[in-house]
């Protein structure tokens, strides 16, 4: 069973990653952000390093689902490849922050990939508005994303909800995460609990 949740920039995705592992007993995949060498260097100057860190996320994501298809493990997954695809690099492409020979050299080696792996068996959708997003950044307080532009993340939030609207690569779960807190209280965990309870009882 491989589950992976999406969702923009401070949307609770390693938080429910990690909680949902602990639920069921899985084994979580993480994002690789602390281990990233050019988030740095990106959030000080999108446009220098864009290609560099849209390919390193695809290098990185694309070796997790390989490991996590050849293991026969249950898997959490924080972030699919498929938003670094859909999302991210058209997002920087659109905002004249990658250029067209890079965006397309990157969408080939995309669209390469994309046949060699499948889709989770279940993708659950984090959604939250631009305000819920600031307010998550900023309690985390990593000093890289201190100069993430607010143009940027609602543009992300529109090209999430664009692919959302017509994901059907497998089964979906929306949880609108604005006015919950799945962290504290234990109601709205296991809200969300009782949902993916729900779909995955089809998947076994």
């Amino acid at each position: 069973m491989h589950i992976a949740i999406a969702g923009n920039i401070g949307s609770g995705k390693t938080t429910l990653t990690e909680l949902l592992a602990k639920q069921y007993g899985w084994e979580a995949h993480f994002e690789e952000v602390d281990e990233n060498p050019y988030l740095n260097d990106f959030y000080d100057d999108m446009k220098r390093w864009s290609f560099n860190l849209q390919i390193y996320f695809l290098k990185s994501r694309f070796t997790q689902i390989m490991d996590i298809r050849q293991s026969g493990q249950n898997i959490i997954q924080d972030r699919t490849i498929y938003e670094d695809a859909q999302i991210f690099a058209p997002n920087l492409y659109e905002m004249g922050l990658m250029s067209e020979r890079d965006f397309n050299n990157y969408s080939k080696l995309f669209r390469l990939m994309s046949s060699m792996i499948q889709a989770p068996d279940l993708l659950i959708y984090l959604r939250s508005s631009v305000p819920t997003l600031v307010n998550q950044i900023q309690k985390r307080g990593r000093d890289y994303e201190e100069t993430i532009r607010l143009d940027y993340l609602k543009n992300l939030n529109t090209r999430y909800e664009n692919w959302i609207k017509n994901y059907d690569s497998g089964k979906l779960l929306i949880v609108n995460a604005d006015n919950i807190d799945f962290l504290k209280n234990p109601t709205d965990l296991n809200s969300i609990v009782d949902k993916v309870e729900a779909q995955i009882h089809g998947l076994f």
